[in-house]
């Protein structure tokens, strides 16, 4: 398969709060990324798995340029994201749970304002919105609030919103995180879809179920460390990925077996 994204020997620490130091019983400095690499292909989803604090998130960010790393570099389809951060810009898609939509705005007109910030031909981005709109349910809501949306409705609109511009590698921090049911397996569809039309997809993910419905490849993260990258298929070939995990996990942390 041809390599599409390649993060090389990732390194990232922040310096803590007084309190996050108190709250974490540690020092005054946390490593959350320590000498990451990885690749995905075109055409995958690759799946970080990690407890919380792991560094998947971290890691993304730094994929998405939203921050630097101390150290290292993550190469996208060929740009690098030290030397190019604007043309990785360009290529990705990037959504977390984090990110917060105007409460005063409406689904429509933040189509229509970040359509036209990626420079998306407003033809275009018409017939997009037309069928993402009607694809997520959105379309009835168009013209309401963000504020007045359903939780649901704000992730939809969010998901839509992240790929305007129609990017090939489409990166979705913790993708279902505080979803119903039935808004969760609309966006896991949704991941394969684009899968099968050829993006590449990568999320970070603490929920075996999700890592084993949707990924082609998994990448186990401890303690800012890559401590397994295979297929899932490998890693799950004689016991479920939960138990994978935590033998890694045990193995990692100097625990017995």
């Amino acid at each position: 398969m041809e390599e599409i994204l390649k993060v090389t020997d990732l390194k990232k620490t922040f310096v803590l709060s007084r309190k996050q130091q108190i709250t974490q019983k540690c020092g005054k400095y946390k490593v959350a990324v320590d000498g990451l690499s990885f690749s995905a292909n075109k055409g995958e989803i690759f799946g970080l798995l990690g407890p919380n604090g792991a560094g998947k998130t971290t890691t993304l960010r730094i994929i998405s340029t939203l921050i630097k790393a101390d150290s290292g570099d993550a190469v996208v389809d060929g740009i690098s994201v030290k030397e190019n951060p604007d043309g990785v810009r360009a290529k990705i898609g990037f959504l977390t749970s984090e990110l917060k939509l105007e409460d005063f705005f409406t689904p429509d007109y933040l189509f229509d304002y970040f359509s036209n910030l990626h420079g998306v031909e407003k033809s275009v981005a018409e017939e997009r919105k037309a069928r993402l709109f009607e694809k997520f349910g959105i379309k009835e809501f168009a013209h309401v609030k963000v504020g007045d949306l359903s939780t649901g409705m704000k992730q939809k609109t969010s998901i839509v919103i992240s790929i305007v511009h129609d990017p090939d590698i489409i990166i979705f921090d913790e993708p279902t995180n505080g979803l119903d049911v039935i808004t969760a397996k609309a966006v896991t569809d949704f991941l394969k879809e684009l899968r099968d039309s050829g993006k590449t997809i990568i999320i970070s993910t603490h929920i075996f179920s999700l890592a084993e419905k949707i990924c082609d490849r998994v990448g186990v993260i401890i303690n800012g460390k890559m401590t397994a990258c295979e297929t899932l298929a490998y890693l799950t070939k004689e016991k479920p990925l939960e138990d994978v995990f935590f033998d890694l996990y045990k193995k990692e942390m100097g625990e017995d077996a």
